[in-house]
């Protein structure tokens, strides 16, 4: 796993954290077999697309946590426990997020839809029924692994408010991410209007509830600091979460693949409507992009991409970009925030919005 925010997770947490996801997996795999041969190749396909993440939620609650507990912290393997957690609901929503922009790669590899759908069609379904059995396949994934973050927090050994107070924060996480990935798919359907504002709303949903706000401010709630700086930390993470989702749908057209792990012809040929689609459409470039989008087979990729550059709708959202980090940047500067904490999370915030990756 690469690791962010190395100061914070020391290789000996790297090395908890993956103690405690591998003994959630090796646990599962355990339990499924008694299930039969199919759900047990579901856990270990699972468990193969768990692999290679930054760390980046695990490196958050740890980050907040150390910074303002008191030397060593009282709830340190707690802590460790609550960034795994975080890990099980990311890798959840990607399972999600796979089935609904009907992607079958992740990280460079055949993801869980991708792998289970090679396995049916080798098995020899027809393409639609193996198609049907691998999305649902990742469905229930993804749901079973929301259950299971829910749990390890729900079991964390720590005084009953800080573990409901935590409960509620992955409960509004799930819930705020859930409307923004909604809102993303009503947008790309033509089930809701494709009004800026609307899409800015459902960028600032999807992502940074449960990948920044809500993993800053658990740390908080876990090392017992005062309300005050705790909302201030979601406050913040909000705004980096949405610079990093923007960053994220440049990167779905503009990225390398081979940095990202991801095509770049995915959100196009899905029609994702993101900020800078968004924009566009209020260019007089819209109608051939639209056009251009609408295609069947292949997707013109280098004229699309010309066309958001010249209409401006690239610069448009690089300047939201840095605009909403420098918000954020800006809440650092409060007192009550620490000197090493505000240091860590200001160089968070400018990577979130220069990230290749």
């Amino acid at each position: 796993m690469t690791i962010v925010l190395s100061r914070f997770v020391t290789e000996q947490d790297a090395s908890r954290i993956e103690e405690v996801l591998d003994g959630h997996w090796r646990k599962r795999l355990g339990a499924a077999e008694a299930f039969g041969e199919d759900y047990t190749r579901l856990w270990s396909a699972m468990t193969r697309s768990a692999r290679g993440g930054k760390l980046l939620r695990p490196a958050l609650v740890l980050c907040s946590y150390e910074q303002l507990s008191a030397a060593g912290g009282a709830h340190r393997a707690a802590a460790v426990e609550l960034a795994a957690a975080f890990e099980l609901l990311h890798t959840a929503f990607l399972l999600h997020d796979d089935v609904i922009d009907n992607d079958l790669v992740r990280r460079g590899e055949r993801n869980v839809v991708g792998e289970r759908l090679d396995e049916g069609v080798a098995a020899g379904m027809a393409a639609a029924d193996a198609e049907r059995w691998a999305q649902a396949s990742a469905i229930l994934a993804g749901d079973l692994l929301i259950h299971d973050a829910q749990s390890l927090v729900a079991r964390l050994t720590v005084p009953e408010p800080v573990r409901l107070e935590l409960l509620d924060l992955l409960d509004a996480a799930v819930f705020a991410s859930a409307a923004g990935e909604l809102a993303d798919v009503a947008l790309s359907s033509g089930a809701a209007a494709p009004e800026l504002g609307t899409v800015l709303a459902m960028t600032q949903w999807k992502t940074a509830p449960y990948s920044f706000a809500a993993p800053l401010r658990a740390g908080a709630v876990l090392a017992g600091a005062p309300a005050e700086l705790g909302a201030l930390l979601e406050r913040f993470g909000g705004l980096v979460g949405t610079a990093f989702q923007l960053r994220d749908d440049v990167l779905g057209v503009f990225g390398d693949e081979g940095l990202t792990g991801k095509s770049t012809v995915g959100d196009a040929r899905e029609g994702k409507m993101t900020a800078m689609m968004a924009f566009a459409r209020t260019t007089a470039s819209w109608p051939m992009l639209r056009t251009l989008l609408d295609e069947h087979g292949a997707v013109d990729m280098d004229r699309i991409r010309g066309l958001l550059v010249d209409c401006g709708a690239l610069d448009y959202v690089e300047r939201l970009i840095s605009d909403t980090v420098e918000q954020s940047l800006a809440l650092l500067e409060q007192p009550l925030v620490p000197a090493g904490l505000r240091l860590e999370l200001a160089q968070l915030g400018r990577r979130a919005a220069e990230r290749a990756s």
